[in-house]
């Protein structure tokens, strides 16, 4: 269990490093975009906008999946690689269908990573409302509707 504890530890503090350091990279270029032109969030570069934030967000959170199933596949906890994205990818978004299964000896780490995904989500999801907002308060302000 001990083992298992590290490897869960270890994770949880690489996939916390990977998001803070990503979002703060996605909050750089929305704050340069939202900085450089006073952006409607309902024209078509407000839409772009949005639409590359979500897949900044995506690829963020696809990378931490990934690292986890490698992390399984490595230690031969879950049969194949894509068998090991699967079920990474099911217990991070905490959706846990139980149609794949981790060697007994590892399943408390896949507990952990389905606690590790909910927060990392919950921290995008607000990130993602509070630069939503920021443009939605600026459409407001400056628009003659």
């Amino acid at each position: 269990m001990l083992v298992e504890l590290l490897f869960a530890t270890g994770m949880v503090a690489l996939t916390v490093v990977i998001h803070g350091v990503g979002l703060a990279l996605l909050g750089r270029v929305t704050q340069a975009e939202e900085n450089a032109k006073q952006l409607d969030w309902l024209s078509a570069r407000g839409v772009g906008f949005t639409v590359g934030l979500v897949l900044g967000l995506f690829l963020l959170h696809g990378l931490e999946i990934w690292l986890y199933a490698v992390l399984y596949h490595l230690l031969g906890a879950v049969g194949d690689v894509r068998s090991a994205v699967y079920f990474s990818t099911t217990t991070y978004a905490a959706i846990g269908y139980g149609d794949e299964v981790m060697a007994p000896r590892w399943r408390l780490l896949g507990g952990i990573e389905g606690i590790n995904g909910v927060i990392l989500l919950g921290w995008s999801t607000a990130f993602f409302v509070t630069i939503m907002s920021g443009l939605r308060l600026r459409r407001g302000k400056g628009s003659k509707t």
